[in-house]
């Protein structure tokens, strides 16, 4: 059985930055993609960053680009995201999810199969 468990959240002022991490156990998934979807409230759940698992290949929305690095460690099927320069409109609920495609198709939601329960990030200003 997957399982997909994020943790790191929590609550920061503007500027600030968080580390969030997600281990990963029940499967490996070498030839596939993790990723970072968040929600912020009354919003859709949104795309945020993806890494292929055997390439190191990333991707990442527009509104992260630059301040969010998405990061994994093989040993421990885990993938990491270190968000620097937070702001407010970055409050959200973060989600990691597994079993993606390994291409640009990562950015979907619709293409992962497994998800963690999501943590809450909130940023003050």
């Amino acid at each position: 059985q997957v399982q997909v468990v994020e943790s790191g959240g929590g609550l920061v002022q503007a500027g600030g930055s968080l580390r969030l991490s997600c281990a990963v156990s029940g499967r490996t998934f070498s030839s596939y993609a993790m990723a970072w979807f968040r929600q912020a409230p009354g919003k859709e759940r949104e795309f945020v960053s993806a890494l292929n698992w055997s390439g190191g290949t990333t991707y990442y929305s527009d509104s992260v680009k630059g301040r969010f690095t998405m990061s994994r460690e093989n040993a421990k099927n885990t993938v990491f995201l270190q968000m620097n320069s937070l702001q407010p409109e970055d409050t959200a609920v973060y989600y990691c999810a597994a079993g993606g495609p390994a291409s640009s198709g990562a950015r979907s939601l619709l293409r992962y199969p497994y998800w963690g329960q999501g943590t809450q990030v909130t940023v003050s200003s």
